[in-house]
């Protein structure tokens, strides 16, 4: 497949995950399904890192791609599980969420020496208020499950996947992907182990549901939009990676319409239309020009 349909096919992959989220959290606990999770892709993509010949980095390597594992997968994914869970509704998680590419770009800016243009910022301020419009109908604040824990939980969510994007943009770039995310998800699953040993009940209800979203969340999202987003975060700037999560959530809504009958209301339809506008000022390559780097000369890459 081409790459310029990489971002495309990532949205829609990473759309999927709040759907199979949907499936799960009913039957099991978020830490402990986690922990399951993040090892059965680490042994997934070990097996076919060894099968392939593919190096493994040294000690440096392998730290860097640990951190950024726990940070991207370990606390961003885990802390949004848990507060939905503890009755978030999804909708504030959502637009909690929607925050990240704002994050990820200060933190860009400030760390790779990428530059952040006029446009850029108009388009994530674009980008945001699209994705507000498209979780309106669906927000809520009459829930006993929205109270300064759960939204600490989703905000340090969201604080570590824009601090794990750039991490693995800075300083995991040369590592092979499959050795680099196996080694991740091992990380990730140790994290995510200890927090369930001390927090869970380890209590799991099996379901044909449970173990369906299991499936598809280890191959299509662990495996397929991972690696898709390693691919993306190391070929262009990882601000303007971030900004592609602003299409996630009218997406899910989309599939949500598709798969479960829910209605679309007509600011939804004109929010996804405003985000998709702001995606694309905030990514399309408006010259050739390259950023001054703050670390070396191989960290900046943005067009």
């Amino acid at each position: 497949m081409p790459v310029k349909y990489f971002p495309a096919l990532f949205v829609l992959l990473w759309a999927t995950g709040f759907i199979g989220a949907g499936y799960a959290m009913p039957y099991a606990e978020p830490f402990g399904f986690m922990t399951v999770r993040f090892a059965i892709a680490a042994a997934i993509l070990g097996v076919w890192a060894l099968v392939g010949g593919s190096p493994w980095p040294n000690r440096r390597g392998a730290f860097h791609a640990a951190v950024a594992g726990c940070l991207i997968h370990g606390i961003y994914l885990s802390g949004v599980f848990w507060a939905v869970h503890r009755g978030l509704p999804a909708g504030m998680s959502a637009l909690v969420v929607g925050l990240q590419p704002l994050i990820t770009t200060l933190i860009a800016g400030a760390t790779l020496g990428e530059r952040i243009e006029r446009r850029h910022w108009i388009g994530l301020a674009i980008g945001f208020i699209g994705v507000v419009m498209v979780l309106w109908p669906k927000f809520s604040l009459a829930s006993g499950g929205i109270n300064a824990v759960t939204i600490g939980a989703v905000f340090l969510s969201v604080l570590a996947i824009s601090t794990g994007t750039v991490w693995q943009k800075r300083f995991v770039g040369q590592v092979d992907l499959k050795t680099g995310a196996t080694i991740q998800y091992l990380a990730a699953a140790v994290l995510t182990g200890i927090a369930s040993f001390f927090l869970e009940d380890h209590q799991v209800i099996w379901s044909p549901w449970l173990l369906f979203a299991m499936t598809w969340l280890v191959l299509v999202l662990s495996i397929g939009a991972v690696l898709l987003l390693m691919v993306l975060i190391r070929q262009g700037a990882v601000s303007k990676v971030a900004s592609l999560f602003y299409l996630v959530p009218g997406t899910t809504a989309l599939m949500a319409y598709l798969l479960f009958g829910e209605t679309l209301s007509l600011v939804q339809f004109i929010g996804m239309a405003i985000t998709t506008f702001g995606v694309a000022l905030a990514t399309v390559r408006a010259s050739a020009r390259k950023p001054v780097p703050a670390f070396g000369k191989h960290d900046a890459q943005i067009q």
